[in-house]
């Protein structure tokens, strides 16, 4: 799933490439993609691309009368960007394609396409003039770029669920995902089922400066990558997620995962969990 670092990397590739251009046509190539139906997606059509932004986890593109496309890439969407798209609109229904923007007159022009692979489809697209009308913009809690370590102490003050869970709940803290959550926790040394409410002072400055560094780092690596290089870009800079089996680059010692029913995270027992395998099961404590 795109997460901070690559949305923001989006929404910067945006910045450089589409303000300033005009929307010649949107071509909806799959109507549930599209949760707003007033105003219709043609309203975008002859206004100038001003700005872009981005919510969380969600991209912003605004044009000259204050309407907004934001999007929400899901866990399998991308935004994929052409200098010249191709001119016949698509038809509906058939393969990855979404939703395609022209950004020139169709066939001569640049423009980007929003795609979702496989058959789940949570890719999501609404027109609006204000993103907070949006329900899943509206309870985003703060970025977590910008978040200070007394909103964050403050945050998780008394709160009972295990910090994996906390980390990726976006009405708590916006932008981060099941990958980048692994990767604060590992280099803050905590284990994913710590209790977010017990965690000490020296454990939240540890958590506060992991959360930083790691996003920052990864945004670096991100912005300015083409937008096709942005997904190996994240897995090449990944220490545990997404490598079960391999060596902690810290410790040498090997990267566990606990599974669910649809997803997966994965963590170092040296490093996280005081050398002692979590127990794979959505309840488990730790293994005696």
């Amino acid at each position: 799933m795109p997460e901070l670092p690559e949305v923001e990397a989006l929404v910067h590739h945006l910045r450089e490439n589409a303000v300033g251009r005009v929307v010649h046509r949107v071509d909806v190539a799959s109507l549930q993609v599209l949760k707003t139906f007033d105003p219709p997606w043609t309203a975008l059509h002859g206004q100038e691309v001003v700005a872009a932004h981005r919510h969380g986890k969600h991209l912003d593109l605004e044009v000259a009368d204050g309407l907004h496309l934001v999007v929400h890439l899901a866990r399998a969407g991308w935004l994929r960007w052409a200098d010249t798209m191709s001119a016949p609109p698509p038809k509906q229904g058939r393969g990855p394609l979404a939703l395609r923007v022209h950004l020139g007159p169709p066939g001569q022009g640049p423009g980007f396409d929003l795609t979702e692979a496989g058959t789940k489809k949570g890719l999501a697209a609404w027109i609006v003039r204000d993103p907070k009308t949006i329900a899943s913009v509206a309870r985003l809690g703060p970025d977590a770029l910008g978040i200070t370590r007394t909103q964050l102490e403050d945050l998780f003050d008394k709160r009972t669920e295990r910090l994996k869970t906390s980390l990726t709940d976006q009405s708590l803290i916006a932008g981060i995902g099941n990958a980048y959550s692994d990767e604060i926790m590992h280099m803050a040394r905590l284990s994913p089922y710590a209790t977010t409410g017990k965690l000490n002072s020296e454990q939240l400055d540890h958590l506060h400066e992991a959360m930083l560094t790691t996003l920052t780092d990864a945004v670096a690596r991100s912005v300015g990558q083409d937008a096709a290089r942005l997904k190996g870009e994240k897995r090449s800079g990944l220490r545990v997620h997404a490598r079960t089996g391999l060596p902690c680059p810290v410790c040498g010692d090997t990267v566990r995962e606990v599974s669910f029913a649809d997803k997966a995270f994965q963590y170092c027992p040296t490093c996280q969990t005081g050398g002692k395998p979590l127990a794979d099961r959505r309840l488990s404590r730790l293994l005696k």
